[in-house]
C-alpha cells in the first residue's frame, strides 16, 4: 500500500497528449549550504512514482519518456533522470513506473512528459514522491480445493 502526500504530488490524473511538464512543482525548501543540496528522505531511498490512470492511445506508434527534473529557481528546469521511450503497449491503466531520486537534488522538483511521434489521443498519469516501490505479483488460482 502506498500512502500519498498531496504536498509530494506533481501530477494528479494529468492528461498527457503532447510534451508538457507536470502541473505541480515540489518546493523542497531552502538550505544553509546550496552546494550540499538536499537529502530528501533522510537516508531512505525515495522514488518518483508514475501511475497510468487511463490507457494511452495514439493514431501511430507514439512513445512517452518520463523525466525527473530539478531547478534552483523554479524557472529553469533540467533533466536529472529520464526513462527510455515507453511504447503504447506499456502505458495501460494501473501501470506503475519508478525513477529513484538521487541525493543532492536542487530546491524545486517536477516531472516532465515527452511525447515522441505523437500526439497521444488519450491517457493520463499521476506522479508523486513515495518511499518505496509497490510490487504486485499475480499468481494463478489453484485447481486444488482446500478442505
Amino acid at each position: 500500500m502506498t500512502i500519498i502526500d498531496k504536498f509530494l504530488q506533481v501530477s494528479t490524473a494529468q492528461v498527457v497528449t503532447a510534451t508538457a511538464p507536470s502541473t505541480d512543482v515540489i518546493d523542497a525548501g531552502t538550505t544553509k549550504n546550496p552546494a550540499i543540496g538536499r537529502d530528501l528522505g533522510g537516508g531512505t531511498q525515495l522514488f518518483m512514482e508514475f501511475t497510468v490512470g487511463a490507457t494511452f492511445t495514439a493514431a501511430g506508434a507514439a512513445t512517452l519518456n518520463l523525466a525527473l527534473q530539478d531547478s534552483a529557481d523554479n524557472a529553469t528546469f533540467a533533466d536529472v533522470l529520464v526513462t527510455p521511450p515507453l511504447a503504447l503497449a506499456s502505458l495501460t491503466v494501473g501501470q506503475r513506473l519508478y525513477i529513484p531520486l538521487p541525493a543532492k537534488m536542487r530546491r524545486y522538483i517536477r516531472a516532465n512528459y515527452t511525447v515522441a511521434t505523437g500526439p497521444m489521443l488519450t491517457g493520463n498519469i499521476s506522479a508523486q514522491i513515495v518511499d518505496g516501490m509497490t510490487v504486485e505479483r499475480a499468481y494463478p488460482d489453484s485447481l486444488a480445493k482446500v478442505v
